[in-house]
């Protein structure tokens, strides 16, 4: 796809990399110019900010640019829409993954006027993925960004309205309704809520990672492995499907990649690992990892340092870049205090209420709802959800089922 937008940056700059991250995950291709490194590049930017130089300078088809633009800023540039028709609906649903995507054509193909919110791209973490092979339906697999754009284009025919850029603050109840407020200061009402948000990955949290995120250390292979075309040697950091799957999506851009397994096995698929272990792979793997630290030089990655955990002996990476797939953590952040949630943070829903894992045992409750009546969760930000794209999918038809039920008694 032909990019018709340039961003102007550098490496260390954090807006820089938000913004990269933005364009990523919304499948917006652009050109990107370090002005560390291309002199012509710097002079442009100056040039454009009144002898300033600022980064991101973000340049458009029509010559129109923008300055260190917020997500916000950027979506509404780009036409995303931000904010809503209406300040009352039937169901919001929180979060445009799988889930929250499948529950959205169910209930609006019903009649429930449905709003949906998301604060980053649409199809989530699958949307960024890069194929999915255990999809049924797909028997040659098909790649995240067209599973994420043709369930979005589903939903849309359905009537649900979509905001995107949007991030949920607080969620909490209104005289009987339940209240979402959103980053830009505006509130909706709603009869149900659904949460759907994902989870995020996790890090290393080692010393010098914060250093080096965006300028080295990527969590998506999809969106920066491009960056590394020709490089030498890349690092994943871990030994799940993600791990593997996104080491071998690397190997198109590195003539090496090198896997880093904590534990003394690969925990991914078979299909996954004999790919792995291929006569052909260019992935080399190693057991045992642990990490200590990250390094780098003139702001850039330079170094993992890391021991084996069974001989206790140092040693130490010298990649051009990392990629980390070690987890997940549940993007609840805004639920925190208003619903049950088990100690890793998931959302209650359920039947968690009588088999011993809230501290109610005596509420009562439909399938995925949670412990707020009327607010449901389905999908990765569920306790004890399976973190797959198809039990996602279903997860979101079943809540959607739920839901209904719920507006039937309401």
């Amino acid at each position: 796809m032909e990019s018709k937008l340039t961003v102007y940056g550098a490496y260390w700059c954090p807006d820089c990399r938000r913004s990269k991250k933005f364009l990523g995950e919304n499948f917006i291709p652009f050109n990107w110019v370090d002005i560390e490194e291309d002199k012509e590049g710097e002079a442009f930017v100056i040039a454009k900010n009144g002898s300033k130089r600022i980064i991101p300078t973000i340049v458009f088809e029509d010559g129109s640019f923008l300055v260190e633009p917020s997500n916000a800023e950027l979506a509404k540039k780009l036409n995303l829409k931000t904010e809503a028709k209406k300040t009352y609906y039937d169901l919001i649903i929180i979060g445009g993954g799988p889930a929250g995507l499948t529950a959205s054509i169910y209930a609006a193909r019903e009649g429930a006027e449905t709003l949906l919110i998301e604060r980053s791209g649409l199809g989530g973490q699958a949307g960024i993925t890069v194929g999915l092979d255990n999809f049924p339906g797909f028997p040659e697999g098909i790649s995240g960004q067209e599973f994420a754009e043709r369930i979005t284009q589903q939903a849309k025919r359905f009537g649900v309205e979509i905001l995107q850029a949007q991030d949920v603050e607080k969620l909490e109840t209104d005289h009987g309704y339940n209240e979402v407020h959103t980053s830009d200061g505006k509130h909706y009402h709603a009869r149900a809520v659904l949460i759907a948000s994902g989870a995020s990955y996790r890090r290393l949290d080692v010393p010098g990672e914060d250093d080096y995120i965006g300028a080295g250390i990527h969590f998506c292979a999809t969106c920066d492995g491009p960056f590394y075309k020709g490089a030498k040697n890349i690092v994943v950091i871990g030994g799940g499907n993600s791990a593997c799957e996104e080491g071998l999506h690397l190997t198109n851009f590195a003539e090496q990649v090198t896997l880093l397994v904590r534990g003394d096995k690969l925990t991914a698929s078979q299909v996954a690992i004999d790919k792995i272990n291929e006569p052909a792979s260019r992935v080399k793997v190693k057991f045992n990892v642990a990490v200590d630290s990250v390094e780098g030089e003139n702001s850039k990655l330079k170094r993992i340092n890391f021991h084996d955990s069974v001989t206790g002996e140092k040693d130490h990476i010298d990649p051009e870049a990392a990629f980390v797939f070690i987890g997940q953590k549940p993007n609840t952040e805004f639920a925190r205090g208003t619903l049950e949630l088990d100690k890793y943070g998931f959302v209650l829903t359920g039947h968690d209420f009588s088999h011993g894992q809230s501290k109610d045992e005596h509420k009562e409750r439909l399938a995925f709802e949670t412990s707020m009546p009327g607010v449901f969760a389905a999908g990765d930000i569920r306790h004890d959800s399976t973190k797959q794209v198809a039990s996602a999918v279903g997860e979101g038809a079943a809540a959607a089922i739920s839901i209904r039920e719920f507006l039937k008694q309401s």
